[in-house]
């Protein structure tokens, strides 16, 4: 395991998990910040220890013309950046029949906002809710998308149910009190394989405390993970199967 040490790749640095742990770094000690749990997953307080989707119904609805439409809101705390901003209003690259669409006074949508780092909710909460790009260290396309696909219901891909089968978890790795970081879920994985490319991957040293790496692919160890800068072809497929959307 010494090879894999963090020198390994530049790239690991831009990582999604390097990312999110720079920016969320500081993270609850606001009076005003979520519950945060796998280190971007806003939760209601009593829905820690719950799959954040399936605990209740959170997929956007289908209009009438088959289309899933998903109202968004932009705080003008972007005005100043405008490359960060042309970056979220071109959220995900979504398939043709799943669309952000600006916010007109539909009663759910999601309200993206700079607060205290990078965070999003699991799937449709009902009115108002909070996606956070932080402009200081959240506008990177793979985050934008990343936590658009948390707001469109997906979680963290080494969550699936059956990420044993092609990873191996080393928490002797994990910095202490970060081990819940690394639960596995019970999910819907749509008939999809596992995918080291998606953009809900995590890196290697996700949450290290040594330099060391904390998820390894099996059986092949080699195998680069969490080094996506956007969306794989198997997260646009998981898109079009939740939402029932022509493939």
């Amino acid at each position: 395991l010494a090879l894999w040490s963090r020198n390994w790749n530049e790239d690991e640095d831009l990582s999604v998990s390097t990312l999110l742990e720079k920016a969320n770094k500081n993270l609850g000690e606001g009076t005003l910040d979520p519950l945060v749990i796998f280190g971007d997953v806003a939760v209601p307080s009593g829905l820690e220890n719950a799959d954040p989707c399936t605990a209740r119904q959170c997929l956007w609805p289908k209009a009438s013309d088959g289309n899933v439409y998903i109202p968004f809101r932009i705080s003008n705390q972007y005005c100043k950046y405008q490359q960060s901003v042309s970056q979220v209003r071109s959220p995900t690259g979504l398939p043709p029949a799943s669309r952000f669409t600006p916010h007109d006074r539909q009663r759910d949508f999601v309200n993206i906002q700079s607060l205290g780092g990078c965070y999003s909710f699991i799937g449709r909460r009902g009115r108002s809710q909070t996606v956070s790009l932080s402009r200081r260290g959240c506008v990177f396309p793979q985050i934008v998308q990343h936590e658009m696909l948390h707001a469109l219901g997906f979680n963290h891909e080494q969550t699936r149910s059956d990420r044993d089968q092609h990873v191996r978890i080393l928490l002797n790795n994990v910095i202490r009190g970060q081990e819940h970081n690394f639960r596995r879920i019970n999910t819907n994985n749509l008939g999809t394989p596992y995918d080291y490319n998606s953009v809900m991957h995590y890196g290697r040293f996700a949450f290290s405390r040594n330099n060391q790496p904390t998820i390894v692919p099996i059986p092949n160890p080699n195998v680069s993970i969490g080094r996506a800068t956007q969306m794989s072809p198997n997260d646009i497929l998981r898109i079009n199967r939740l939402y029932g959307c022509s493939e």
